[in-house]
């Protein structure tokens, strides 16, 4: 009789141990999940983010080109601006 309730007794615990492995198992499978989706989240954010930063850039490229183009066309008037001053001035050839 002692036998019988301990072999019992000790399947009785193995069940319960094999039913506590698979609840935390399966527990462990969800926080790991849940994990995974908020790194996914937070990368995709990351993403946007940079390629915004990248669309921005592609536009001030554009700005500046064309500023760094205005300047040329200042420098340029302005040479010729200082050869009339130094022609009127000193009787210099433009040239």
């Amino acid at each position: 009789m002692d036998v019988i309730i301990g072999i019992i007794c000790t399947t009785g615990g193995f069940i319960v141990a094999y039913l506590t492995f698979i609840r935390n198992r399966d527990k462990d499978t969800r926080t790991d999940a849940t994990e995974s989706a908020v790194v996914r989240t937070k990368l995709d954010a990351i993403v946007q983010g940079v390629d915004s930063i990248r669309i921005d850039l592609k536009g001030n490229e554009r700005n500046i080109a064309h500023i760094a183009e205005r300047v040329t066309r200042v420098e340029e008037s302005l040479k010729q601006t200082h050869k009339r001053i130094d022609y009127l001035e000193g009787g210099k050839q433009i040239g």
